[in-house]
């Protein structure tokens, strides 16, 4: 990836994030917001995971990852331009195949619980809920609600 690319791949993130049907009263402190534009300007220049660009036009749509464990899609953020495109559902197949070839038997993945879009693309994708409660965010330095999805390979 190109330093450009890192740098795209940053505000993609975060302007996915800000349009997210997830929002909640907490996101709207102003500290909570810079530190996620922090952390994706952060995990795109310094991150060394698998990174998987869309573009359409030579504009960067969207990308996703697999940073942490191997069964796990970290990451997948469409810029709002190019939300509803179908883009979301090639980033997870192509990290689904990537777990298949590798012998990985289950995916898993993990939102916003009330990321309604997110959760309905997972579920298309062969995805199941697998879990449902509260967890922290050290990033945002909150309690979020997140659900838990998987899908066997």
């Amino acid at each position: 990836m190109t330093e450009a690319d890192r740098t795209a791949v940053g505000l993609v993130g975060f302007a996915a994030w800000k349009s997210s049907s997830a929002f909640e009263n907490a996101y709207l402190d102003p500290v909570v917001i810079e530190r996620v534009r922090g952390e994706f300007q952060s995990f795109a220049a310094e991150t060394r995971c698998n990174i998987a660009i869309a573009e359409i036009d030579g504009a960067l749509a969207g990308w996703g990852a697999r940073a942490g464990e191997p069964d796990y899609i970290s990451d997948i953020w469409i810029d709002p331009d190019f939300q509803g495109q179908g883009i979301g559902r090639v980033l997870v197949e192509h990290f689904l195949n990537e777990m298949r070839n590798s012998g990985i038997p289950i995916a898993r993945i993990a939102t916003h619980a009330r990321n309604v879009n997110a959760i309905r693309l997972y579920e298309r994708c062969g995805f199941e809920v697998v879990w449902q409660g509260t967890q922290w965010s050290e990033t945002m330095q909150v309690d979020l609600q997140k659900v838990r999805l998987e899908r066997i390979l």
